[in-house]
């Protein structure tokens, strides 16, 4: 393999980070608490949100990461490297929560609202008579309350990796059967997760928010999309038109407007449920998202030709450094949640909160950045103080 040729294969796709990017901000806008930016999130318009973008991202940057390790260095090494990023995941999951958990101690203790804050995330239980099943429960990711649940599920699904690698080593077809069954298993809410200890085998028992049995299915097709599993989709005027008229027509039945305004939304959108649940990932929710996947896909051009510009450059530095980013903005989410409960949510508070928030988060992700780059490891190039005129001048 030529230097061109190594330097083309090793060239990141645009598209991945940009996309990621755009999920990382408006997942920190939807984690702010009754912020009225959140009413114009993608969510509000269709089955899909976020947060299959952040997986099916996910996904294709896994391949790119981790795919290659499995055909150069064999499965034991591709396995190494998957343990690897579990455990930098899995202790990311535990000091947020640890962060997170304080946050809340300290804003209950600072404005002496007696645990209000606490109760709001569902953490009483953690710090009252469950205290030692919750510490347990959240090194064994059996305690896993709401807001904190897309690590754990991204971390069982890097388990599975190695096993549908493998399977598609024997045969491509193996691998997406055991997708697929995994998916059509854990909709019947047989895989679920317990997300309290003390309540398993109880009326009150909860799980995990997002089933990383159900979810895998989107993981793995952007993973399958990146390894060339599948075929990149043709730029087809049929298909432009059908994914418009589907996303078009999944509005009424997502937008709480027109849900409060005609019964007969409501009564589809019960009817709907199942297939647009968000714990098992319902049907519906896949197609939607694959409808707007293919919609930016054409919109963005040939290999992202199309993504051009500071603003699209910053979208992509945050979306390089996507768990710092995610990590940082939840946290940020709740210390916005707390500002904005303390200074009200008039317009401008609202818009302080979201750019100040967006802002931070970018110096994140290029403080980084700078980090990876290890300047530290990089020799200095000596420079000479000039001492002419001419030599200070720049004349020749």
């Amino acid at each position: 393999m030529t230097n061109t040729e190594s330097a083309k294969k090793k060239r990141r796709d645009p598209r991945l980070d940009f996309f990621r990017g755009v999920c990382l901000v408006i997942i920190y806008i939807a984690h702010i608490w009754d912020n009225p930016w959140a009413r114009f999130i993608p969510a509000r318009f269709g089955f899909s949100d976020a947060t299959e973008i952040f997986v099916f991202c996910s996904g294709m940057a896994s391949a790119v990461a981790f795919g290659d390790v499995f055909v150069r260095r064999g499965v034991a090494i591709g396995v190494a490297r998957i343990a690897h990023r579990c455990w930098q995941v899995y202790w990311s999951h535990v000091a947020t929560f640890l962060v997170v958990a304080a946050l809340m101690v300290a804003a209950d203790k600072g404005f002496g609202t007696g645990g209000k804050y606490l109760d709001g995330l569902g953490l009483e239980a953690a710090f009252g008579e469950h205290s030692r099943d919750a510490v347990l429960g959240l090194l064994t990711l059996t305690f896993v309350p709401h807001f904190f649940d897309i690590l754990p599920m991204y971390l069982v699904i890097l388990v599975l990796l190695p096993m549908v690698v493998v399977a598609a080593d024997v045969h491509k077809g193996l691998a997406f059967a055991v997708v697929l069954t995994l998916w059509i298993v854990a909709s019947t809410g047989r895989l679920d997760l317990p997300a309290q200890p003390w309540a398993i085998g109880t009326p009150d028992a909860t799980t995990w928010f997002f089933n990383p049995f159900s979810w895998q299915l989107i993981f793995f097709t952007g993973f399958a999309f990146m390894r060339g599993w599948l075929p990149p989709p043709r730029v087809d005027r049929r298909w432009i038109w059908i994914c418009a008229a589907f996303t078009a027509l999944s509005v009424p039945f997502a937008w709480s407007p027109a849900l409060d305004w005609l019964p007969v939304l409501r009564e589809g959108r019960a009817w709907l449920e199942s297939a647009v649940d968000k714990t098992h990932f319902g049907l519906l929710r896949f197609v939607h998202f694959l409808c707007i996947a293919y919609l930016a896909y054409v919109a963005v051009g040939e290999h992202g030709s199309r993504l051009t510009g500071r603003f699209v450059d910053v979208l992509r530095r945050l979306g390089q450094q996507s768990l710092a980013v995610f990590i940082a903005g939840l946290v940020l989410s709740f210390v916005a949640s707390i500002a904005l409960n303390y200074t009200g949510r008039n317009v401008v508070a609202v818009a302080v909160v979201n750019l100040g928030g967006i802002g931070i988060l970018i110096l994140i992700a290029g403080l980084v950045g700078w980090f990876k780059s290890m300047p530290w490891k990089h020799e200095r190039v000596p420079t000479r103080v000039p001492t002419t005129v001419h030599e200070m001048t720049g004349n020749k």
